[in-house]
């Protein structure tokens, strides 16, 4: 099998590129049979960033890490080599680098007056409790498609335990309740130290610097071969006594050309069904993001036409037809002067790497910063520094500019968060802050029913797998590289019959410790 098969991806996401090295490493493949093929011009997927000291950097934004978790993630990279340090692995430089530079957020969550909000205690009501108690407990069955709001009470959304939680994770009041359960159990030794994000751990540079560059050279070197700028419109699929099996791929490249790849007998095809970062755009300090659909985004599209008359291949409709509920706005921010990482260190307490999000919790647009370890990209000059921040409410109008955030240029960005900050706006005034709009960012925490999201290999599939935020896995969640990266595995293992089990989901909600300790934190 392993010298006749062929795999071919379709997306360059960490989803794809993980399953490619699984199939490597653990599968017998030969690199050579493996494509990958990317509608963008560079790899990465939503772990991409890209810019320099001149004309400013980007990134989309970062998925939070731990080590206690994140088992799949921790299984793959432990084998990857560093770019830094070939020696060592690319966990082993994150272990490293994280008992350095060690999480303990000191400014948290800042009032309207510019103080530190005490968070030692969540907030709660005892209404909160037994609420909160309730929903974790429910079976998902029972919660179906409910929101977060069919079973906590409006004073729950102004505790501090919300605002800390909700701008680590992202989670809007409409979203899954599901989902939501889902993050109090895979996360609960985070509930106890929520407030100083003791549990996150980063890697060294921004996470394509740090994971996908890496993983990306290890490929080359076996012999992947990757397609840039090939966006596949379409999927030949063979039914046969209710049995699909994917015959061809129709494609078209950036320059218009066509063509078709055709997918033999015993071959597979690995999709990744849509993006949370699908038609997300840029904007510039003169110019807002231009306002994107899923009209600019092929992934939407290609899952839709092969799920159409396939419901075991999912429902994107679910996901990806309230644009308002799950778009959100990041921004980031290139400074060749220090005078604001000044006065953030001096105010916040915390050297750059080792704090967390500062929230500005009276903010119309829930902004939050965070300022990286410095240099945070590989390429990054020694006299630049770069920060990144985002915010959860876009279409409200700002605290000190009246406009939505939707709406703005990175200079009035900059003018709100000086704002709220009460900085002088000459420390940013050589700063170069990009927006970045992403209309479907928060997509996959839309209220769902069972069966929206395909399985990783649908039982009725024999050679097609998913591999996406957008597929289901019990107990896991959401919104992760590990969701990503466990999902490859699975469907690597799976397709390939591989005889290995992969990584399970640690159940620290289950230690009698994590319990009491989580319960300590909500009776305060």
């Amino acid at each position: 099998m392993g010298t006749t098969l062929k795999a071919t991806l379709i997306g360059g996401g960490i989803g794809s590129l993980a399953a490619a090295a699984f199939m490597i490493r653990d599968g017998g493949i030969p690199a050579q049979n493996i494509s990958i093929l990317e509608a963008l011009p560079r790899l990465g997927g939503s772990l991409d960033a890209d810019g320099d000291g001149r004309m400013g950097y980007s990134l989309r934004g970062g998925r939070m890490l731990t080590t206690d978790n994140y088992e799949c993630t921790w299984d793959l990279f432990k084998t990857i080599p560093s770019i830094i340090t070939p020696e060592k692995t690319v966990f082993q430089e994150t272990i490293e680098f994280n008992e350095i530079f060690k999480s303990h957020a000191m400014a948290r969550l800042v009032d309207c007056r510019r103080a530190k909000v005490h968070v030692s205690s969540m907030g709660f009501s005892m209404q909160d409790r037994l609420e909160l108690l309730k929903l974790s407990s429910a079976d998902e069955a029972e919660l179906g498609a409910n929101c977060i709001t069919d079973w906590l009470s409006p004073a729950f959304f102004e505790s501090e335990f919300w605002f800390m939680w909700v701008t680590t994770f992202a989670f809007q009041p409409w979203h899954s309740a599901v989902e939501f359960k889902r993050y109090l159990h895979r996360f609960m030794m985070e509930f106890s130290r929520i407030e100083t994000l003791a549990g996150v751990k980063r890697t060294i540079y921004n996470q394509y610097d740090s994971l996908v560059l890496p993983l990306q050279r290890w490929l080359q070197e076996q012999g992947v071969h990757f397609e840039m700028n090939c966006t596949v419109t379409d999927m030949d699929i063979q039914t046969e006594q209710g049995a699909h099996t994917v015959t061809g791929l129709h494609y078209q490249r950036d320059d218009g050309n066509t063509g078709f790849i055709d997918i033999g007998a015993g071959d597979l095809v690995f999709f990744q069904n849509a993006s949370m970062t699908d038609a997300s755009s840029l904007g510039s300090m003169q110019s807002a993001p231009e306002k994107r659909n899923k009209a600019h985004s092929g992934g939407w599209d290609l899952w839709g036409k092969i799920a159409t008359g396939r419901p075991e291949f999912g429902n994107p409709a679910t996901f990806n037809s309230r644009i308002a509920q799950s778009l959100w706005e990041s921004f980031t921010v290139t400074l060749s002067d220090p005078a604001f990482f000044n006065q953030m260190i001096a105010f916040s307490g915390n050297q750059p790497g080792t704090g967390g999000l500062v929230t500005f919790k009276d903010s119309n647009w829930l902004m939050s910063v965070v300022l990286p370890h410095q240099p945070h990209f590989a390429n990054q000059p020694a006299d630049v520094q770069v920060f990144w921040g985002y915010a959860l409410s876009p279409d409200r109008v700002g605290n000190f500019v009246a406009k939505p955030m939707a709406d703005c240029n990175g200079e009035e960005i900059l003018r709100e968060l000086c704002g709220h900050l009460r900085f002088d706006l000459d420390t940013v005034q050589t700063a170069n802050c990009i927006p970045c709009r992403m209309p479907y960012i928060t997509s996959m925490f839309m209220p769902r029913q069972l069966g929206d999201r395909p399985l990783p290999v649908p039982a009725e599939s024999k050679n097609l797998a998913f591999i996406s935020q957008f597929v289901e896995i019990p107990e896991d969640v959401v919104f992760t590289v590990e969701y990503s990266v466990r999902v490859a595995q699975l469907a690597v293992y799976q397709l390939l019959k591989i005889d290995h089990e992969v990584p399970p989901i640690t159940a620290h909600d289950k230690s009698v410790k994590v319990q009491f300790e989580a319960l300590l934190k909500a009776l305060k």
